[in-house]
Formats: C-alpha cells, sequence, structure tokens
C-alpha cells in the first residue's frame, strides 16, 4: 500500500468555540463553519483539522490520503487481504472531510485511522488571522501525529506490513528518569520525505494523542506564536528546543483536545533510499524541557496513584 500523506486529523470536540479561538488567534490558522463541524484551514485546502461536535475532548482520528482510484481500489483488497475490517464512510463523513470517497478501520491500539482518496477544494488563498504567511504543506502532509500504542510492537507491525510506512528512527523515553521504566517511540514515514507523518507512543494517553505537529516557513513565526500563547493564557507544554531526529526548532503548547500542539520550522526531508535506521538516546539536541507540561502531568498521575 502507499499512503502518500497524512491528510487531515479528526477531532472530537465539547466546544468548538474554543477550537475556533485556539486555531485562528494563537495557531494562526483560519476557521471555517461546516454543517457537520468545524474546518480549521492551513493552506489551500478545504480543511487540516476537523472539529465534529462530541461527547469529550479529544482526538478521533487520522486520514491518510491516497493519491489515485486505482490506488485507493488496491488499498481497500489489501485490507481485506490482511483481515482488516473496514468501515465505508458515510456521505455526511465524505463531505466534512472534502474528499472523494474514504474508509475506516481501527489500528491494534484501537486508533481510527482513515483512507482518503483524493482531495475536494475550491483553492481559494490561505490567509491566516494572526498573518502567518503559510505552512509547510505539500507533498509532505500537513504535519505529524503521535498515537497511543502500549502495544507497540503490534501496531507497529500493522502500519509496516499493512499500511506500508517505513519506520525511520526509534527512541527510548524514560519519564521517570535514569534507571526507570522505559517506553518506546517508533516514528514512521509514509510515501514522501517528511522524517516522520506518524509516532507510535508506547503508553496509554487518555486523549487519543500525544500531539499535532504543525511546521511554519521560519524561527520568526515559531517566536509570534509562542508570542501569542503567552497572551492567550494557553499551556506551554515544552519549551523551545531543536529535536535530534528530525531536527525541527519548536516547542509545544496545549490545545483544546487534551493533547498538545507542537509548532516548529526547519524539519528535514529525507531520501529514504539514503537512509539509515538509528535509536536516538537524546530527544533534542537543545532545549525541550518537558518537566514544564508533560512532565508535570506525569508527576501528578504519579503522585495520585
Amino acid at each position: 500500500m502507499r499512503v502518500a500523506a497524512l491528510s487531515y486529523s479528526l477531532i472530537e470536540a465539547t466546544d468548538l468555540a474554543a477550537w475556533r479561538r485556539f486555531g485562528e488567534d494563537v495557531a494562526g490558522f483560519s476557521a471555517h463553519p461546516h454543517s457537520h463541524g468545524l474546518a480549521l484551514r492551513i493552506d489551500e485546502r478545504a480543511g487540516r483539522l476537523f472539529i465534529v461536535p462530541g461527547s469529550t475532548d479529544r482526538y478521533a482520528g487520522s486520514g491518510w490520503e491516497i493519491a489515485s482510484e486505482a490506488e485507493f481500489a488496491a488499498a481497500k483488497a489489501e485490507l481485506a487481504g490482511h483481515g482488516v475490517e473496514w468501515h465505508q464512510g458515510s456521505r455526511d463523513e465524505i463531505a466534512l472531510r472534502h474528499v472523494f470517497d474514504m474508509i475506516w478501520f481501527r489500528d491494534p491500539a484501537g486508533n481510527r485511522h482513515e483512507l482518503a482518496l483524493g482531495y475536494v477544494t475550491g483553492f481559494e488563498p490561505f490567509r491566516s488571522p494572526a498573518g502567518v504567511p503559510h505552512f509547510v504543506t505539500g507533498p509532505l502532509g500537513f504535519g505529524h501525529t503521535v498515537l497511543p500504542a502500549p502495544n507497540i510492537a503490534e501496531c507497529r507491525k500493522f502500519m509496516t506490513e499493512v499500511l506500508g510506512f517505513g519506520l525511520a528512527d526509534i527512541l527510548i523515553h524514560r519519564p521517570m528518569g535514569p534507571g526507570g521504566p522505559a517506553m518506546r517511540i517508533d516514528f514512521m514515514h509514509c510515501a514522501n520525505g517528511r522524517h516522520h507523518s506518524l509516532a507510535l507512543f508506547e503508553g496509554e494517553v487518555p486523549s487519543g494523542c500525544v500531539h499535532l505537529m504543525v511546521e511554519v516557513p521560519s524561527l520568526d513565526e515559531v517566536g509570534r506564536a509562542y508570542d501569542r500563547m503567552l497572551a492567550s493564557g494557553a499551556r506551554l507544554m515544552a519549551t523551545l528546543g531543536k529535536h535530534t531526529n528530525d531536527h525541527m526548532t519548536s516547542f509545544y503548547m496545549m490545545t483544546p483536545g487534551g493533547f498538545a500542539l507542537e509548532y516548529g520550522f526547519g524539519g528535514r526531508t529525507i531520501d529514504w533510499g539514503h537512509h539509515t535506521l538509528f535509536e536516538s538516546t537524546s530527544v533534542s539536541l537543545w532545549g525541550h524541557d518537558f518537566s514544564v507540561g508533560f512532565g508535570a502531568d506525569e508527576k501528578a498521575a504519579r503522585a495520585a496513584a
């Protein structure tokens, strides 16, 4: 199977207005009401984040782009051949996502994945209410998502053998410090040059997602978003830093969905024909103090236990 890119993410929300405020005032997205929810635009497409009303605030699904009708038909046949039960998207679901067609299924950890055929848009120019000139998307997709996978070996096998993803690198995370229990993170790529479009986190995540990432064209735009975050009162989850594996310079902030948004620039692209799998022993080359947000949550969880 050939998955071209991360096309969109689906998010359930108890308060669509909160997502509109966060999207426009902090992240610099443009918000567009839809009969079935809210679309947040970051480029010429009709939406990259689709927010739907729900009883809880959570990440609900990942949309993976299939480029052609032939590949879409082959993907459905391949899923069936692997014994994966898939479901046809409804007319309303397809309309909200602005795609030709869509099917959905779940991975071994219960995460919802959607295969979407192409996209439908009026190609109106993206205009950010916060003045962001553009986001780095196109063939690279809209960014990346990090999903919970307590049964990480089974999920990794599913993503590689069924969906055709490749493993870019791994990280062994020790949230309680050196000598503490280890949790693995697998960084996975699809059929484009973005270092990873998906990461699997070896743990439970109640919100359904650890974080999403969007990329802007300059460090200045990262800094402006940081200022907007501070002005809005949004919660900082990790300070500015530069990642070891994908070289993204970024910070993390909490979204209304209960998961973080990584806001960065400078992510490297990879020639997969000349890439060697590696394990990085550090998250970042510098910065990224996760104790201000993620670490505080871990400490609170240990105290409650």
